[in-house]
């Protein structure tokens, strides 16, 4: 991702990797409550909450019915070490901007999770000397928050480090041991044949060290791409990729494959619209993908004339939207529909007696569009991707009734 803007000692990073956060997380600072389901950290949208003009993210979540949000990014500080700051210069231990940010989120009921890496500055498993005590700065930052998902954005010039990226794996893997239920994700460079040489020696690092994430997202921007169809054919190389190195089938490969974008200009020019965003929400929800997000929430409104000048900004999209427009391609993953500016209800159609009732509902099936279930004695029809959502539960839910059976 483009923000397009001292190590501890062994004995301690070990011990606090080892610590395991389930207390720690109870007493952290953000008073975090329960957790949201995966579906929702898989469909954060990147945030950069201290540069580019951040929007207000409750403003998006009233707006687009948005829950989770991708805080980026963590680095090791600029001066050097191996202890956890947002963008090298504000220290995590110290925070209290960012943590506004959550707290806000946390009290309209949505959460976030926090990407460390991102494109250019020092990264933590640059700094830190091992896995251990890359884990133990990380570890903090878990902690400090209450986090319940984690984003490992690898990418230059970190993966060209072989060291690096040794100490990142390892410390991924130490998390999700030692936080049960934490959200994984690995980011990585995405290329017209899935990924790259460093992204394929990433996932071979993953491979020796026996780490499994809930997913490997790819981003397939700024390396020639041209719409949405250059995008779901690096998708499906990836899918390759993933079954040839860990042995998985291709369901298997799909269910823990996601899809990063870039929203409007890309740095290298390439142009994203929401026809784009769409045509790929659809090629992921098809093939049961377990990620769907972008980059990024700052740049998720229209330039000023001023501002677009054919160029990329940090701030705005470079493309004719209206603010959020594709913050609601997230929403729609997650499997929720996003509110109109103005909510009106759809009428209740008066159920028609009869027909015979389809297949019972079930809480851990999964349905894709138009898949037809029976539930309360009415048969319903699901309008997009959905899996443990009640049919009726809510008015702007996945579910359309067909009328009593």
């Amino acid at each position: 991702m483009r923000p397009v803007r001292a190590c501890l000692g062994a004995a301690a990073a070990v011990a606090l990797a080892a610590a395991g956060t389930t207390a720690l997380v109870t007493t952290s600072a953000s008073g975090a409550t329960s957790a949201l389901s995966d579906r929702w950290y898989a469909a954060a949208p990147y945030l950069m909450p201290l540069d580019n003009d951040p929007p207000n993210a409750a403003d998006i979540m009233d707006a687009t019915g948005l829950k989770a949000f991708q805080l980026a990014f963590v680095l090791a500080p600029n001066g050097g070490g191996c202890s956890p700051t947002w963008g090298g210069t504000s220290p995590v231990s110290s925070d209290t901007a960012v943590q506004s940010v959550i707290n806000t989120i946390r009290a309209k009921g949505g959460d976030v999770s926090v990407s460390i890496g991102g494109y250019g500055g020092t990264k933590l498993g640059q700094a830190c000397a091992d896995p251990a005590a890359t884990a133990a700065a990380y570890q903090q930052v878990v902690t400090k928050y209450g986090l319940h998902a984690i984003d490992f954005d690898l990418e230059e010039p970190e993966y060209e480090n072989t060291a690096a990226i040794r100490n990142e794996i390892g410390a991924a893997k130490i998390l999700q041991q030692n936080n049960p239920g934490l959200y994984v994700s690995v980011t990585t460079a995405g290329t017209a044949d899935g990924t790259g040489w460093f992204g394929k020696q990433m996932l071979l690092e993953a491979k020796s060290q026996g780490f499994t994430p809930n997913n490997f997202s790819i981003m397939p921007f700024d390396g020639g791409f041209n719409g949405a169809a250059s995008q779901t054919t690096a998708l499906t190389n990836f899918n390759s990729v993933l079954q040839s190195t860990f042995g998985w089938d291709q369901a298997t490969a799909y269910a823990h494959e996601g899809f990063s974008g870039m929203n409007g200009r890309s740095d290298t020019g390439e142009y994203f619209s929401q026809a784009d965003f769409q045509t790929v929400l659809d090629y992921a929800t098809s093939h049961h993908m377990d990620r769907f997000t972008f980059w990024s929430l700052n740049r998720d409104r229209q330039c000023t004339q001023a501002d677009n000048g054919g160029r990329t900004s940090g701030t705005c999209s470079s493309v004719a939207q209206s603010s959020w427009d594709f913050a609601k391609y997230s929403v729609k993953f997650a499997g929720v529909t996003p509110p109109t500016t103005t909510p009106t209800p759809t009428p209740t159609p008066t159920p028609t007696p009869g027909g015979s009732c389809k297949t019972a509902w079930s809480s851990t099936a999964v349905y894709t569009k138009d898949n037809e279930v029976s539930y309360g004695k009415h048969n319903w029809k699901a309008k997009w991707w959905t899996q443990n959502e009640v049919p009726g539960a809510s008015e702007w839910g996945p579910w359309q009734d067909e009328g009593a059976c």
